[in-house]
This record gives structure tokens, C-alpha cells and sequence, in this order.
């Protein structure tokens, strides 16, 4: 599958690495398949990892560099 909208160079000027857009991308589609509602009035995707890279894409959703997940 090749990703076509939104353009991979038009996502990594938002993200800053293939691996962090990887991720992110993952766990907002997540979200948006729990129930979460979308960031975005209308997506031209109807799936929810194109429509978590238009959210990407548009800068409705961004890494949080605060976030940090504590192991024990």
C-alpha cells in the first residue's frame, strides 16, 4: 500500500523521524478505533490510520515531549 494523501514529506516536517510517526500514527488510530472522537471536521480517509496521519498532517495531533511512562 503506498500512502498517497497525506504526503510522507508533509507528515515528517511534523514529525521528526519515520520510527515517531510510525508510533504516534499507531496509537491515535487506537484511540480513534475505541470511540475517541475525531481532531478533524471531515477526513478523505475512512480508516482510522488515514484519518490519524490527516490529524498528523494538519497538527491536531503532536508528540507530547513532557509524556514520560514510568516502569517498575
Amino acid at each position: 500500500m503506498k500512502i498517497t494523501y497525506p504526503s510522507i514529506d508533509k507528515l515528517l516536517d511534523k514529525v521528526n523521524s519515520r520510527y515517531s510517526l510510525s508510533v504516534l500514527a499507531a496509537k491515535r488510530s487506537h484511540e480513534l478505533q475505541s470511540g475517541e472522537p475525531g481532531a478533524l471536521l471531515s477526513y478523505k480517509s475512512s480508516k482510522a490510520l488515514g484519518q490519524a496521519l490527516e490529524e498528523i498532517a494538519a497538527g491536531k495531533v503532536t508528540i507530547d515531549p513532557e509524556h514520560q511512562t514510568k516502569i517498575d
